[in-house]
């Protein structure tokens, strides 16, 4: 699947999502830039830097088991 980034007049952007919502879920999906988006993206392309610079911290199984065992906790109670 191809991604296409396209910045629209007001005037026209009604219109361009009449049509592209004409199309399946699985043919078109329409991804909305909010805050929560560039929020994401900015915290995985810093992780992505980490990683590529060999600062990354990584969990055995063992530890990830453990620390999840501890969110569920968390939040059972």
């Amino acid at each position: 699947m191809q991604t296409i980034r396209l910045r629209v007049n007001d005037k026209v952007y009604r219109n361009l999502m009449w049509f592209l919502e004409r199309f399946r879920k699985d043919e078109i999906q329409v991804i909305n830039e909010d805050s929560e988006f560039i929020s994401m993206q900015e915290y995985l392309k810093e992780e992505l830097k980490l990683l590529e610079n060999g600062q990354s911290e990584f969990l055995t199984l063992e530890e990830l088991d453990h620390e999840l065992e501890k969110t569920i906790q968390k939040y059972e109670a």
